[in-house]
């Protein structure tokens, strides 16, 4: 098995989920997409079924049982196995403690704000905080509703996190965009300000 199949990045999720309790890859698709967006968008059946057989090759995974319901394919019920348990802790020490860089759309775009030129940055971020505001707080209302639902805050400690950094988006966007309406934020040269000559 390919070294990568274990660098996969729904391979700590799968993991995390399999130490609360065995199951089964449609149930593991189910509760990922459930508890996050991200992994709605990023995590297929054959992802998962293909991260489950790495994982399994690799002796991090072992199947358990096979369940049958109704008339329905007979699924196998995987859980982590003591060399899994190991990777995971071992994977989530060495993340926690030292922090990467992580690349972002938002990241790789912002880069090049000045394309834009000076009135459509503004414009650009001006859209944006309003809709990080909107997600900020339909991240903290699912969270409330976690929590009040009596979900241990250490299982959603993650729907924690993510509003903490959107509301640090939200701050740098509106100090930005008073950079650049006040010219604190120099304008661009070169083809960006040509378009705004243009204009």
């Amino acid at each position: 098995m390919p070294r990568r199949a274990l660098d996969n990045p729904i391979v700590l999720p799968v993991l995390g989920l399999l130490l609360e309790q065995p199951t089964h890859p449609h149930q593991m698709l189910a509760e990922l997409r459930r508890r996050s967006d991200a992994h709605a968008a990023a995590i297929t059946r054959g992802t998962l079924r293909n991260t489950v057989a790495a994982l399994t090759e690799a002796d991090w995974l072992a199947p358990l049982e096979r369940q049958r319901s109704g008339n329905r394919p007979e699924r196998t019920v995987y859980a982590l196995t003591d060399a899994g348990r190991e990777g995971l802790v071992r994977r989530l020490d060495s993340r926690i403690r030292t922090p990467k860089r992580g690349f972002s759309r938002f990241l790789g775009a912002v880069a090049h704000l000045g394309a834009l030129g000076r009135d459509g940055s503004v414009e650009a971020l001006t859209e944006r905080g309003p809709r990080l505001r909107e997600r900020t707080a339909e991240d903290e209302r699912q969270l409330g509703n976690a929590l009040a639902a009596g979900v241990p805050r250490m299982h959603v400690i993650e729907a924690e996190y993510a509003p903490s950094l959107e509301r640090a988006e939200t701050a740098w966007v509106d100090s930005v965009i008073e950079e650049l309406r006040s010219g604190a934020l120099a304008s661009p040269t070169g083809a960006a300000r040509a378009r705004e000559e243009d204009a």
